[in-house]
């Protein structure tokens, strides 16, 4: 490939675009698997999806109308790190530490829950008992240490509704459609505006008169 060839590639608008996208997928996958390295989990950040933790008396847990009041709302997005089961802290609200597991029974496959930890016993493996801060009762289960992903160590409110959003059918068509509506934007149009633009100067060029120069 000549060096003419080179600039002429890069000058391209359509090659800039394809490098811009590919750029950005790159940076979002480097930054989730970076993050799954560094907080030591599998889930580094999730968005809250039940009401479970939310203590706002007599009213509905939305994540909107009172995001910053105790102590997880949906739509929160929650930073989890890995955590050795020894050192997770298993006492009654507020203190025990805030934990991430799947539903117990289901293995690896389980539901995603996030719920206090507030006590533990060791039999063969250490469990735990977890309550929702907003339920009256502790959980029926008892969680193996197996089945904890890690603690909950930093919220965010709202951000967590687009993740919410896109589990959602028709919020996937919605991306779809959006996703599409930008390529038209950006590919489809501006060709067809320079076909155009190449069809009036050529028509134009025709139309010209032809003048002849003396020898």
């Amino acid at each position: 490939m000549t060096a003419a060839t080179d600039k002429r590639l890069w000058t391209n608008e359509y090659f800039k675009t394809a490098i811009t996208i590919i750029l950005i997928i790159a940076i979002v996958f480097g930054f989730w698997f970076s993050s799954q390295w560094i907080l030591n989990t599998q889930y580094p950040a999730l968005a809250v999806a039940s009401g479970s933790m939310c203590q706002v008396d007599h009213m509905r847990c939305d994540g909107w109308s009172h995001p910053f009041a105790r102590t997880l709302h949906v739509g929160d997005l929650i930073i989890v790190r890995g955590i050795e089961p020894e050192d997770i802290k298993a006492e009654p609200y507020p203190y025990g530490d805030i934990i991430v597991f799947h539903r117990p029974g289901m293995g690896s496959q389980g539901d995603l829950i996030v719920h206090r930890a507030i006590d533990k016993t060791i039999n063969n493996e250490m469990y735990f008992t977890t309550k929702g801060d907003g339920n009256t009762n502790p959980d029926s289960w008892k969680v193996p240490e197996s089945s904890i992903v890690g603690k909950v160590i930093f919220r965010i409110p709202w951000i967590g509704h687009v993740a919410l959003f896109m589990r959602e059918s028709h919020g996937i068509l919605i991306m779809i459609v959006l996703i599409a509506i930008l390529v038209i934007v950006e590919f489809i149009f501006p060709a067809f505006s320079s076909e155009k633009t190449k069809e009036i100067a050529t028509k134009e060029d025709m139309e010209k008169p032809y003048e002849a120069k003396a020898l």
